[in-house]
């Protein structure tokens, strides 16, 4: 790079934010404009997509209409999380949108290619939802070929979960600690 933050090709380093709509997710694309912004770097929100019954599926039963659709809804995904994240005014730095087609780990080590740009990723998802599902954050960390920056779960989205299992608790009828119980179980 030059004096200037540009590549010898003339093109800006750049900050590869994982988006999928979750509030981890919009937690990374946050820390992802604050990089930018110290790196004078652009921003790039990649949100990955898989066609309805992944790749293996799709290639048993092509359906081009169905892809078309799911490509409309993963940019709409992508839209709607960037206008979550920033509002009508953006972030307030460069930024390339990317929707690509592909699972999410490898999607995003095949856009964050340059030994300089910056993977930002965020937690998103329950324990049962992370046990489903391969870690795109462990994917990223052995695979990436630039350095991989985890940003961690917000702590509303923990008390959330906390609420969401006393709900839960109360809509089964099991029996729910009292709150001075619950914060020492909590640790």
């Amino acid at each position: 790079m030059h004096g200037n933050g540009r590549h010898q090709d003339g093109t800006a380093p750049r900050v590869v934010v994982g988006v999928s709509g979750s509030l981890g997710s919009l937690a990374a694309l946050h820390r992802g404009v604050a990089e930018a912004r110290d790196r004078g770097a652009e921003l790039w929100p990649v949100l990955a997509w898989e066609p309805p019954g992944g790749e293996h599926g799709y290639r048993r039963s092509p359906c081009p209409p169905l892809l078309a659709a799911a490509r409309d809804a993963a940019e709409r995904r992508l839209d709607e999380a960037l206008e979550a994240a920033f509002g009508a005014d953006g972030p307030g730095v460069t930024m390339q949108p990317v929707v690509i087609r592909g699972d999410t780990g490898p999607a995003l080590v095949q856009v964050a290619d340059r030994p300089d740009d910056l993977l930002v990723l965020g937690r998103s998802g329950g324990l049962l939802h992370r046990r489903l599902r391969r870690s795109v954050t462990a994917h990223c960390a052995r695979a990436a070929g630039c350095p991989v920056l985890t940003v961690p779960v917000p702590a509303l989205l923990h008390d959330l979960h906390d609420l969401e299992a006393l709900h839960r608790r109360a809509r089964w009828h099991l029996p729910v600690l009292p709150a001075a119980e619950l914060l020492a179980a909590k640790g």
